[in-house]
Protein backbone atom coordinates (compact mmCIF):
# COMPACT_ATOMS: atom_id res chain seq x y z
CA UNK A 1 0.00 0.00 0.00
CA UNK A 2 1.20 3.33 -0.83
CA UNK A 3 1.87 5.87 1.85
CA UNK A 4 -0.23 9.02 2.26
CA UNK A 5 1.72 12.64 1.81
CA UNK A 6 0.77 15.43 3.18
CA UNK A 7 -0.12 16.56 -0.13
CA UNK A 8 -1.89 13.06 -1.61
CA UNK A 9 -5.45 13.44 -1.83
CA UNK A 10 -5.85 9.60 -2.21
CA UNK A 11 -7.97 7.63 0.34
CA UNK A 12 -7.14 4.32 1.50
CA UNK A 13 -8.81 1.58 -0.23
CA UNK A 14 -10.55 0.10 2.85
CA UNK A 15 -13.31 -2.78 0.97
CA UNK A 16 -12.79 -6.80 1.00
CA UNK A 17 -11.95 -7.92 -2.32
CA UNK A 18 -14.83 -10.73 -1.89
CA UNK A 19 -13.52 -12.45 -5.19
CA UNK A 20 -11.21 -15.15 -3.77
CA UNK A 21 -13.83 -16.09 -1.00
CA UNK A 22 -16.64 -16.91 -3.40
CA UNK A 23 -14.54 -18.95 -5.20
CA UNK A 24 -13.32 -21.10 -2.56
CA UNK A 25 -16.49 -21.48 -1.11
CA UNK A 26 -17.94 -22.36 -4.68
CA UNK A 27 -15.61 -25.21 -5.06
CA UNK A 28 -16.20 -26.38 -1.38
CA UNK A 29 -20.29 -26.69 -2.29
CA UNK A 30 -19.09 -28.65 -5.52
CA UNK A 31 -16.86 -30.83 -3.02
CA UNK A 32 -19.59 -31.66 -0.78
CA UNK A 33 -22.49 -31.91 -3.36
CA UNK A 34 -20.27 -34.61 -4.90
CA UNK A 35 -19.13 -36.60 -1.68
CA UNK A 36 -22.67 -35.95 0.46
CA UNK A 37 -24.46 -39.20 -1.65
CA UNK A 38 -21.60 -41.13 -0.22
CA UNK A 39 -21.50 -40.01 3.27
CA UNK A 40 -24.85 -41.98 4.60
CA UNK A 41 -23.65 -45.50 3.82
CA UNK A 42 -19.43 -46.00 4.04
CA UNK A 43 -20.03 -49.41 3.54
CA UNK A 44 -19.08 -50.38 -0.51
CA UNK A 45 -21.65 -53.22 -1.51
CA UNK A 46 -22.82 -54.37 -4.40
CA UNK A 47 -26.44 -54.26 -4.50
CA UNK A 48 -28.38 -56.70 -6.17
CA UNK A 49 -29.81 -54.51 -9.04
CA UNK A 50 -34.10 -54.94 -10.03
CA UNK A 51 -36.29 -52.78 -12.06
CA UNK A 52 -37.67 -48.95 -10.24
CA UNK A 53 -40.19 -49.90 -7.45
CA UNK A 54 -39.86 -46.59 -5.74
CA UNK A 55 -37.97 -44.04 -5.06
CA UNK A 56 -35.77 -44.18 -1.77
CA UNK A 57 -33.88 -41.33 -0.59
CA UNK A 58 -31.64 -42.81 2.17
CA UNK A 59 -29.60 -40.12 4.96
CA UNK A 60 -28.14 -39.94 8.26
CA UNK A 61 -31.55 -39.56 9.53
CA UNK A 62 -32.61 -43.18 8.15
CA UNK A 63 -31.47 -46.80 10.16
CA UNK A 64 -29.37 -48.30 8.04
CA UNK A 65 -28.26 -51.71 8.34
CA UNK A 66 -25.60 -53.23 6.23
CA UNK A 67 -24.44 -57.15 5.47
CA UNK A 68 -21.25 -57.13 3.25
CA UNK A 69 -20.54 -60.36 1.58
CA UNK A 70 -19.28 -62.20 4.37
CA UNK A 71 -22.45 -62.03 6.94
CA UNK A 72 -20.63 -58.92 8.66
CA UNK A 73 -23.02 -56.26 10.07
CA UNK A 74 -22.90 -52.59 9.87
CA UNK A 75 -25.02 -49.94 11.36
CA UNK A 76 -24.16 -46.65 9.39
CA UNK A 77 -20.83 -46.88 8.84
CA UNK A 78 -20.00 -48.61 12.67
CA UNK A 79 -19.52 -52.30 12.67
CA UNK A 80 -21.40 -54.44 14.90
CA UNK A 81 -22.31 -58.25 16.34
CA UNK A 82 -25.18 -59.83 16.02
CA UNK A 83 -26.10 -59.69 19.50
CA UNK A 84 -25.75 -56.07 19.80
CA UNK A 85 -28.41 -55.75 16.53
CA UNK A 86 -31.19 -55.87 18.29
CA UNK A 87 -30.42 -53.61 20.98
CA UNK A 88 -28.77 -50.70 18.58
CA UNK A 89 -32.12 -50.92 16.16
CA UNK A 90 -34.55 -50.12 18.87
CA UNK A 91 -32.44 -47.03 20.53
CA UNK A 92 -32.17 -45.50 16.74
CA UNK A 93 -35.79 -46.41 15.47
CA UNK A 94 -37.96 -43.77 16.46
CA UNK A 95 -42.16 -43.55 15.90
CA UNK A 96 -43.15 -41.77 12.66
CA UNK A 97 -46.76 -38.93 12.47
CA UNK A 98 -48.70 -41.61 12.55
CA UNK A 99 -47.32 -44.10 15.83
CA UNK A 100 -45.93 -46.56 13.70
CA UNK A 101 -42.10 -47.61 14.02
CA UNK A 102 -39.60 -46.54 11.28
CA UNK A 103 -38.47 -48.94 9.05
CA UNK A 104 -35.18 -50.32 9.31
CA UNK A 105 -33.13 -50.19 5.43
CA UNK A 106 -31.15 -53.38 5.28
CA UNK A 107 -28.42 -53.21 2.09
CA UNK A 108 -27.04 -56.17 1.26
CA UNK A 109 -24.30 -57.29 -0.79
CA UNK A 110 -26.12 -58.91 -3.93
CA UNK A 111 -23.61 -62.23 -3.02
CA UNK A 112 -24.53 -62.45 0.14
CA UNK A 113 -26.91 -65.96 0.34
CA UNK A 114 -29.95 -66.08 0.59
CA UNK A 115 -30.06 -68.16 3.67
CA UNK A 116 -28.23 -65.71 5.56
CA UNK A 117 -30.11 -62.95 4.56
CA UNK A 118 -33.30 -64.69 5.83
CA UNK A 119 -32.06 -65.53 9.24
CA UNK A 120 -31.12 -61.95 10.47
CA UNK A 121 -34.25 -60.63 8.47
CA UNK A 122 -36.00 -63.39 10.75
CA UNK A 123 -34.19 -62.64 14.00
CA UNK A 124 -35.00 -59.10 13.87
CA UNK A 125 -39.03 -59.75 13.09
CA UNK A 126 -38.53 -61.81 16.38
CA UNK A 127 -36.76 -59.12 18.17
CA UNK A 128 -39.75 -56.95 17.53
CA UNK A 129 -38.68 -54.86 14.59
CA UNK A 130 -41.52 -54.97 11.63
CA UNK A 131 -40.75 -53.07 9.08
CA UNK A 132 -38.08 -53.90 7.28
CA UNK A 133 -36.86 -52.82 3.67
CA UNK A 134 -34.57 -54.44 1.54
CA UNK A 135 -32.33 -51.40 -0.39
CA UNK A 136 -31.57 -52.30 -4.26
CA UNK A 137 -30.07 -50.36 -7.13
CA UNK A 138 -32.14 -49.82 -10.11
CA UNK A 139 -31.21 -51.42 -13.24
CA UNK A 140 -29.74 -50.00 -16.38
CA UNK A 141 -32.45 -49.00 -18.61
CA UNK A 142 -35.67 -48.93 -16.32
Amino acid sequence: MASLGPGNNKKAFAEINVTPLVDVMLVLLVIFMVTAPLMFNGINLSLPKTKKVSTLNLNNEKVILSIDVTGELYLGKEKILQGEVLNLLKEKLGRNASGNQDPVYIRAHENLKYGTLAKIMSFLKRGGINGISLVTEVEKGS
